[in-house]
């Protein structure tokens, strides 16, 4: 096995843990989270989901989640470059399904809406009618990428076969 080889076995291996651990904490969020804070008033859904999302901006989880889009970007690149061997279409899509379904939407979809949820005093009746609509499509599309960040790391176990 050469250097390189070495490199990207170890580069599609970080894509597939990233993939799952940044799917994983999204799938609690969907299934636990905000299934909790749903139902609790809406003063306190909306500040504890501010909270959140001032400090998931400086967690553990923000290096896991870019790390992982720069090493999927990386691996597509590779893909596309060494598209004759086996496995580059999975390490392909792996890639594509983590920066589009799971980065992107965050960026496209999510963020605005917590951008949003944020300008808003959690106990004004601007926040209140906000929060029922901020819940429902934050939550829908981060079950979306949920699904993309877990079919990529699929994607990219099934490259790591070759």
């Amino acid at each position: 096995m050469t250097t390189l080889d070495l490199s990207l076995f170890v580069l599609t291996l970080l894509a597939a843990v990233g993939s799952a651990l940044v799917g994983g904490v999204f799938f609690g969020f969907s299934m636990f989270v905000m299934t909790a804070l749903v139902r609790r008033p809406p003063v306190e859904s909306i500040a504890a989901m501010q909270s959140i999302n001032v400090v998931v901006l400086r967690s553990g989880f923000m290096p896991a989640f870019l790390g992982t889009a720069v090493v999927c970007a990386v691996g597509a690149i590779f893909a596309l470059w060494r598209w004759d061997e086996p496995g580059a279409i999975y390490r392909l899509v792996g890639g594509a399904l983590y920066l589009i379904g799971c980065f992107g939407v965050t960026i496209v979809f999510n963020v605005p809406r917590n951008d949003a949820l944020a300008s808003l005093l959690p106990g004004s009746s601007e926040a209140a009618t906000y929060w029922p609509r901020y819940a429902s499509e934050w939550t829908a599309w981060n079950h979306f990428r949920t699904a993309a960040a877990v079919a990529a790391a699929i994607a990219f176990c099934l490259a790591l076969r070759y």
